[in-house]
This record gives C-alpha cells, sequence and structure tokens, in this order.
C-alpha cells in the first residue's frame, strides 16, 4: 500500500512538470524605455519655442520591439502639465487595460514631479504603431512611433524591403497651442466675435 502511495506522489509529480513545460509560456524579453517628459526649446519653420517633448526630442523616441515582448515603459512627468500616454493600436490583453493611457478614462494622469510605468506584452501583432500623449493639446507635441517585429524565426508577410524607414506625420503650429486653445474655449471671445 505504501508503495503504491508513493508511486501515486511521483507519477503526480512528474505528471505536474510536464503540464507546467507545455503551458507555462517561457519569459519573453523585458524590453525597457525612459521618458522624461520635459519642456524643451525646439525650432520648426524657421519658429523657435518651448514645447513639451519626451526625452527632449520632437518627435518623442522610436520604441522596437518583438512580437512576445514585454514593454515596461517608465515615463516622468517633469512638465508642468498633468499627462498620460496612449499606446495607439497596441493591444492591451492580460487585464492590463490600465496601460491604455487615455487620461480619465483607464487611468489617472501622471501628475508633474511624479512617473508611472507603462507594462504591456505584445501579443498577436507586428506592425508600426504610434504612441501620443492622450491629454488636452499635449497630443500635438508628445507623440512617436512603435516598431514591432515578428516573432524570432518567423518572418514578415510580405518580402523583405530593400530598406526600412519610420515616417511620423505630425503637426506643427507656429503659434502656442495652449494659447489657441484658450482662446477657441474662451466663452467671453465667443460673445464678442
Amino acid at each position: 500500500m505504501a508503495k503504491s502511495n508513493n508511486f501515486f506522489w511521483a507519477f503526480l509529480r512528474l505528471f505536474s512538470c510536464s503540464v507546467a513545460f507545455f503551458f507555462i509560456p517561457a519569459k519573453a524579453a523585458l524590453k525597457t524605455y525612459q521618458f522624461d517628459i520635459q519642456v524643451k526649446n525646439v525650432s520648426r519653420l524657421c519658429h523657435s519655442k518651448p514645447i513639451v517633448t519626451v526625452n527632449g526630442m520632437f518627435p518623442g523616441p522610436t520604441i522596437y520591439a518583438r512580437e512576445g515582448n514585454t514593454l515596461l515603459v517608465n515615463v516622468t512627468n517633469h512638465a508642468r502639465y498633468n499627462m498620460s500616454i496612449h499606446w495607439h493600436g497596441l493591444r492591451q490583453y492580460y487585464r492590463n487595460g490600465w496601460a491604455d493611457g487615455p487620461a480619465y478614462i483607464t487611468q489617472c494622469p501622471i501628475k508633474t514631479g511624479n512617473f508611472y510605468t507603462y507594462n504591456m506584452t505584445i501579443t498577436g501583432q507586428t506592425g508600426t504603431l504610434w504612441w501620443h500623449a492622450h491629454i488636452f493639446w499635449l497630443r500635438a507635441t508628445v507623440y512617436g512611433a512603435i516598431v514591432i517585429v515578428p516573432r524570432q524565426g518567423t518572418g514578415f508577410p510580405f518580402p523583405q524591403p530593400y530598406r526600412e524607414t519610420n515616417l511620423v506625420l505630425g503637426e506643427w503650429w507656429n503659434n502656442d497651442v495652449e494659447e489657441l486653445l484658450n482662446k477657441g474655449t474662451d466663452w467671453d471671445c465667443l460673445r464678442i466675435c
């Protein structure tokens, strides 16, 4: 009786290890990025002005990842505006919709002087997407690309191009965007005009 009981427990351990081997996914690569939201003087179209940027760049840095990677993007807000970042087109699986970025909808905005770490696993996606601020007028200056390549050993669903270049379409306002927004929502101005 004791011998068959030991056999049962040994078999159960072996079976559990086998199941874990086949059903627990291998640890994906971890890609970490630091986004410092800060005001920097930027020049475009013969105009120079202070704007909110990511790491002093306009547009912001490109995120490179492989399908299956986990992204950790630590956003530190040094600007005077509360803000959040939306990962446009990036599917938010595994109950992490709070990392989707729409301020006051899926997350509270990151307050000035604070940080938030977005934690996302890229599942079932390849291609080029984009990220952008998701609050007020900040989406006019805080944005960048996300490039997701297929899993290791898997090819693209099209022939390899001769060359690849990211093209990020954005906008540039010679005037202060915040000032224009305030004028557009100023009820006294609307009554006079």
